[in-house]
């Protein structure tokens, strides 16, 4: 398929920080995607919470479901709109690298211990990940990503006006990100599918572990409508084959709003180049109007019936004080480090250094590794 001009082509790349062997067998974005698809921080999102914690079971979505459901819509969309569907892809499987254990209360918990510090962004650890932590190769630190790929990854949620955090200003004179403009159209295209995918699949999880049935989810007039049309065509089918129904039909009806309002906005500010795209001063992929009505009205709905409800929250509070624990013990008392961590802290001269280590530490952690290391620090009955 042919690449539209607005397109990031491989043959326009930036490059890579590193000389690398060519290959004649896949394009840059492929490898970089490889890449991340064989990375350890990829296998551990596995572990890591969405929204209920990773030890609940009963089959409800992990960081790595969500991100392999992120990759599937990014490249439907990319697919339509002409665009690299590789670097979507690869931008998709890597924007959620970062994100600590527990999910938002994990990184709530981060962002407080660390804010003498400015704060913990996992975006910013994505990209720690990505550039330093991952050793896979002899000559270089990390996975040693395109240009491109890094720049979508760290920008997928638009321009970055201050560069707060330590490691992004030091990497960034090493490797420029352009972090004060907008990222490329694969990478809107990969947060835009963030939206999709997590919104339709908390209504599944939501539903299916009880916090609300299909009759609470019509007052919402939108989904009405798709499950009158549904019952209609479909007597008698159980609740079970219609909550996928609405899932479905939400899915659509998003991509092909994000579609034709896209290719609106490409139209009315003459969009030809990927440059065009990063000087826009707005995101030039984005919802109508109406289609974001929807999706505000949903995302309150879920946020009174489902992620605010008594159960999630108490998990949501022992989850930050958890991460808090652990943060305040090791950062006291850097003896109780695994000996593969001190080498890193070898280096470490002020507080701050310290604190991101140790901070690196319990963000790529899994939900269960923070429970057990917890466990042994804190329960005087642990033996291990």
């Amino acid at each position: 398929m042919d690449l539209a001009t607005y397109a990031s082509s491989p043959a326009t790349s930036r490059g890579r920080l590193y000389s690398d062997y060519p290959d004649t067998v896949r394009s840059p974005f492929q490898r970089d995607r490889d890449r991340l698809v064989h990375s350890a921080a990829f296998r551990r999102l596995d572990g890591k919470t969405q929204v209920f914690a990773y030890h609940e079971g009963k089959n409800y979505r992990t960081r790595l479901t969500h991100s392999i459901e992120v990759a599937q819509i990014t490249r439907t969309i990319c697919k339509n709109l002409c665009l690299n569907e590789e670097l979507g892809e690869a931008i998709a499987l890597a924007h959620d690298l970062g994100h600590a254990p527990f999910g938002h209360a994990g990184e709530r918990g981060l962002n407080n211990a660390m804010s003498r510090f400015g704060g913990f962004n996992h975006n910013v650890n994505s990209l720690k990940i990505m550039t330093r932590l991952e050793q896979h190769y002899p000559e270089f630190d990390g996975l040693n990503l395109t240009w491109e790929t890094l720049e979508g990854t760290v920008k997928h949620n638009g321009p970055l006006k201050k560069a707060g955090n330590t490691y992004l200003r030091e990497y960034n004179k090493l490797f420029d990100l352009d972090l004060k403009h907008f990222s490329s159209l694969e990478s809107q295209v990969a947060s835009f599918a963030d939206d999709i995918a997590y919104n339709n699949h908390d209504i599944d999880d939501g539903f299916r572990a009880g916090f609300f049935s299909i009759k609470d989810l019509c007052q919402l007039g939108f989904i009405r409508d798709i499950i009158e049309k549904f019952d209609k065509e479909n007597p008698l089918c159980s609740d079970n084959v219609r909550i996928y129904a609405i899932t479905r039909s939400l899915i659509a009806a998003m991509i092909h709003d994000l579609l034709e309002t896209t290719r609106r906005n490409i139209a009315v500010h003459k969009i030809s180049t990927s440059d065009d795209i990063r000087r826009q001063k707005s995101f030039t992929a984005c919802f109508s109007k109406p289609m974001q009505k929807n999706i505000d009205e949903l995302h309150i709905f879920l946020k009174e019936r489902f992620y605010t409800s008594s159960k999630i929250t108490r998990m949501d509070i022992k989850s930050q004080r958890l991460v808090e624990d652990l943060f305040a013990i090791l950062v006291n008392n850097y003896k109780l480090l695994p000996m593969q961590v001190r080498p890193h802290l070898s280096s470490a001269s002020t507080d701050e250094e310290l604190a991101e280590c140790v901070c690196t530490y319990i963000a790529n952690m899994t939900d269960m590794m923070a429970i057990e290391e917890h466990q042994k620090l804190f329960d005087v009955h642990c033996r291990f």
